[in-house]
């Protein structure tokens, strides 16, 4: 059966109509497929540059830590006969605040470079009013916060881990290299990279160290929104991200996450 190479999301914005004709026609691409060319497709000249310490330049020495065979990934380990998180319970979590998650789109900035710098988080989130999860996080929440971006626009996006396992970010709005930009960082060390989003849509980001399920299910994942270059009529926006919550029963009053629950 021959093969063909399906139009890109950008093509649709030729097409006018309301702001629900624009999403279903985006849905019937799949927006997955840019998605995916994100994490594939090489770097432009200029673009993808990636650092230890976020000096723009691997620091002399640093290790690089290739997520596919991370082999200082100490994510999941044995408690119980059960694999868990290694988030660390303690009575710390009896602290931990309630917050609902606000799924308004945050406005877009007038600026068209967009400079984030974040943090991974290893903290003890509640996700209900008897609940606390020993979560990973982008910026200590579950998901991390929406980004919201243009069509074009420059993205400088640093994060530190300050999580006692390596953490790494995948955005797959990017076109970048991942081995370089998607990259593992230990406890204290930050990565830097560079990219401008090609393609208009909701894309997801999440953390990309092996076991990228466990990183994924605890808690380190979100959106990113590209607004097409030509704006859309004005419209209330709302950003729905999904996910489950796999659980080990609770100690201190924590309960960690259960890599076994999540890969059954």
């Amino acid at each position: 059966m021959p093969s063909r190479t399906p139009p890109n999301l950008s093509d649709l914005l030729g097409a006018r109509g309301s702001r629900r004709d624009f999403l279903a026609r985006a849905s019937v691409l799949g927006v997955t497929g840019a998605a995916l060319a994100g994490c594939t497709q090489p770097a432009p000249e200029g673009q993808g540059t990636a650092a230890a310490g976020g000096q723009g330049a691997a620091a002399p020495g640093a290790a690089t830590l290739n997520n596919a065979n991370s082999k200082l990934d100490s994510a999941v380990h044995d408690v119980g006969g059960h694999a868990s998180s290694a988030t660390p319970q303690t009575a710390a979590s009896a602290a931990a605040a309630f917050r609902t998650y606000d799924p308004a789109l945050p406005p877009l900035a007038r600026e068209r470079t967009t400079r984030l710098h974040w943090r991974a988080q290893e903290v003890p989130v509640r996700i209900r009013e008897d609940t606390v999860v020993a979560g990973w996080t982008f910026e200590g929440d579950i998901p991390g916060p929406i980004v919201h971006v243009r069509q074009g626009d420059t993205v400088e996006f640093t994060l530190t881990n300050e999580g006692s396992v390596p953490h790494s970010m995948d955005f797959h709005a990017a076109q970048v290299d991942p081995k370089v930009a998607f990259r593992s960082v230990a406890r204290g060390e930050s990565v830097t990279f560079t990219f401008k989003p090609r393609f208009a849509g909701a894309f997801m980001y999440h953390c990309g160290t092996a076991p990228v399920l466990m990183h994924i299910g605890a808690g380190m994942y979100g959106a990113i929104i590209v607004s097409p270059t030509e704006p859309l009529p004005p419209a209330r926006e709302f950003v729905l991200v999904q996910s489950e919550y796999y659980l080990s029963p609770a100690q201190n009053g924590v309960q960690a996450f259960d890599y076994s629950k999540m890969m059954g």
